[in-house]
């Protein structure tokens, strides 16, 4: 491959990462370039690290005789024995102890070979192997991501010419920046969303992070707690506490996003989300959806927790209708994207009278007169409460079929009605 090709190709890997091409097209374009200039590339990779709450990273795998990239996400090495050895006897772990850069072997059609992997290789007709390693600064170090690993194979008879060599070396690394770009825009995204919640997450990647910008908007609140949760964590060991919150938050949550909503933060025990919907009838159907999806995961997760004998709880709920302002609040170091006002109060409050009103759910007034049809017929008064730091008692609805819950929750081992 000539200089005039190799500064062509370099010039375009600079081009593609500036536009923001994403990696599965960062790679399938070079390989494409590479093979075109004459370069016998069979097949590749490209492994990194990655900040996410489940996997530990992701691989890119390009081959020849196939148009996609495809994309593998691997879970945690240190979760798994076997995801540990397989990294334990790989060249890339070879390359990271040892501090060197490339390792290259030859794939003979006989012979023992080093790593397993290059059996694997052998077998499927390859007869070259190049492993690189691109290191980053200490300052460009993010979690685990402090490098990028690459292999490239040939299935030539020949393998790789020394000229081939040179010239993934040379112009690999530049792949690689393109490619920890495209990754870290994929980060921002994960991070603020996991964080942030998902629609709060695009508004701050969009752009809107100054202090004081917020939107007035009218939304159906979301606040739901778990009963007995403070009984719970006086009497379980304390080893058991953060599982029992993940996995009633992860019933909760999905819930939430799967009826369209958006959660916004988690207190504790407690979860606040908004429903927007293309109008006020909408988010409240959107809303009660939710709950149903909440009851019946929870049910099974109760089912699958007292079959082991761990501690078991339900949620409790309070939904209501009201302005807020939602956007960044905070000092100039610290910023929440969050709601505010008396309305989020309120969802609070209703919320903490399902303990003396003895219901899993109750909604407002002005819940009751937003939803329609259907929704508003399944919702029943319990009555005149008084809510804390609100000036006027106010009416009461719970679903018509809360009445059986309760009474299941009341049986639920473990839970106590303290909140």
């Amino acid at each position: 491959m000539d200089r005039d090709t190799r500064a062509r190709i370099a010039a375009w890997i600079t081009g593609a990462g500036l536009a923001g091409s994403t990696e599965p097209d960062l790679l399938r374009a070079f390989c494409a370039k590479l093979h075109a200039a004459g370069m016998p590339i069979a097949k590749a990779n490209m492994l990194i690290d990655t900040l996410h709450p489940v996997y530990e990273g992701r691989v890119f795998l390009w081959r020849r005789d196939e148009r996609d990239v495809d994309i593998l996400e691997y879970g945690r090495s240190d979760e798994s024995d076997e995801a540990a050895e397989s990294w334990r006897t790989s060249p890339f772990n070879h390359l990271f102890e040892s501090g060197e850069d490339a390792l290259r072997r030859r794939l003979p059609p006989d012979g023992e070979l080093e790593f397993p992997i290059l059996e694997k290789l052998r077998g499927a007709g390859q007869t070259d192997y190049l492993a690189l390693i691109n290191r980053f600064a200490a300052e460009g170090i993010i979690g685990d991501m402090d490098c990028i690993y690459s292999s490239w194979t040939s299935d030539h008879a020949d393998g790789f010419a020394d000229v081939h060599l040179e010239v993934l070396r040379e112009l690999v690394p530049s792949l690689a920046l393109a490619m920890k770009c495209a990754s870290l825009t994929r980060i921002a995204g994960t991070l603020v969303e996991t964080y942030l919640g998902q629609d709060a997450g695009a508004r701050v990647l969009s752009g809107r992070i100054a202090r004081g910008t917020a939107d007035r908007i009218s939304t159906v609140l979301w606040f739901s707690d778990l009963r007995g949760f403070t009984h719970i964590t006086e009497t379980a060991a304390p080893e058991a506490i953060i599982p029992l919150l993940n996995d009633y938050a992860e019933a909760v949550i999905s819930s939430v996003h799967e009826a369209g909503g958006n959660v916004l933060k988690l207190i504790g025990d407690g979860t606040l989300a908004i429903f927007k919907g293309r109008d006020q009838a909408a988010a409240c159907h959107d809303a009660l959806a939710a709950e149903s999806l909440m009851r019946e995961r929870v049910a099974a997760l109760n089912e699958e927790r007292s079959a082991r004998g761990v501690p078991v709880t339900e949620p409790y709920l309070g939904l209501h209708v009201g302005d807020v302002f939602y956007g960044n609040i905070g000092s100039r170091d610290r910023l929440d994207f969050t709601v505010v006002g008396p309305a989020v109060n309120e969802a609070s409050r209703i919320a903490a009278l399902c303990r003396s009103a003895e219901r899993n759910v109750l909604v407002s007034s002005v819940f009751h007169a937003a939803a329609a049809g259907a929704d508003r017929d399944r919702l029943v008064s319990v009555g005149r409460y008084a809510l804390r730091g609100v000036s006027r008692p106010q009416e009461l609805f719970t679903l018509e079929s809360s009445d059986a819950e309760d009474t299941r929750s009341d049986a639920l081992s473990g839970v106590g009605r303290g909140g």
